[in-house]
C-alpha cells in the first residue's frame, strides 16, 4: 500500500498543530486568491452502514460526498485536516475539491463549513470557532437553513445542491397551490412570491 497522501494540498499551504494545541489545521504559506484550488480530498469510499462501524478518527477525517456515501482518507494526509468555521474561507468545488471562498491572507487558518457537504448526523459536535456568525452546534440538518443557503450559493457538494433544489421546489409547489386555492376561494389574484 502507498504511503502517499490520497489527498492534494495546495503548495501555498501546510497542515500543523494549532498555536492552542487543539488540533491539526491547514494554514496559509503565501496568498491565496479567491478561485484558486486549495486541496482535492481522495481517498477510499464508504457506504452508511459500513462507514458508521469505523474507528472515529476515520469517521471524522472523513468528506461525506453523496447521500449516504463518504470519502475516507487512507492513508492520511496534511490535506485532510481541513476543520470547520461558521464563517469560512473555502467552499466546495464539486465533490471533492476546495477553493477559496474569497482571498486568503498568509498565516491564515484555512477553513470551510461542514454544511456544504453533511446531510446526515455523523459528526454533530459544539462549535467553538469563534466567528461572530457562529451556530454554536454544528449539525447534519444545517444544509437546511436559508441564510446558510444564501451565503454559500455555489460552494455545496452536489448532493447538497439537489437537496436544496427539490425542498425549494418543493416550497414553490406548495406555494403555488396555496395560491390558486385563495384565488378560487376568494376570487382575486394573491401575488406570487418572488425567490432569489
Amino acid at each position: 500500500m502507498s504511503k502517499q497522501p490520497s489527498s492534494y494540498l495546495s503548495s501555498k499551504l501546510e497542515g500543523r498543530l494549532k498555536a492552542d494545541e487543539s488540533g491539526n489545521s491547514i494554514f496559509a504559506l503565501e496568498p491565496i486568491k479567491k478561485g484558486e484550488l486549495i486541496a482535492v480530498f481522495g481517498g477510499v469510499v464508504y457506504e452508511w452502514e459500513t462507514f458508521i462501524h469505523l474507528p472515529d478518527r476515520e469517521r471524522m477525517l472523513c468528506l461525506q460526498v453523496e447521500d449516504r456515501h463518504f470519502l475516507v482518507p487512507s492513508p492520511i494526509g496534511e490535506g485532510d485536516y481541513v476543520n470547520h468555521s461558521c464563517n469560512p474561507n473555502a467552499g466546495l468545488s464539486g465533490q471533492i475539491g476546495l477553493v477559496a471562498m474569497r482571498d486568503i491572507q498568509i498565516g491564515e487558518e484555512v477553513c470551510f463549513d461542514y454544511a456544504m457537504c453533511d446531510t446526515m448526523p455523523y459528526d454533530e459536535f459544539n462549535c467553538l470557532c469563534g466567528a461572530s456568525t457562529c451556530r454554536g452546534r454544528v449539525g447534519g440538518n444545517d444544509w437546511q437553513r436559508p441564510e446558510l443557503q444564501k451565503r454559500y450559493a455555489g460552494y455545496f457538494s452536489p448532493h447538497v445542491q439537489r437537496r436544496i433544489d427539490a425542498q425549494r421546489a418543493e416550497q414553490k409547489a406548495f406555494e403555488k397551490a396555496l395560491n390558486k386555492t385563495k384565488q378560487q376561494k376568494f376570487g382575486a389574484k394573491v401575488p406570487t412570491p418572488i425567490y432569489e
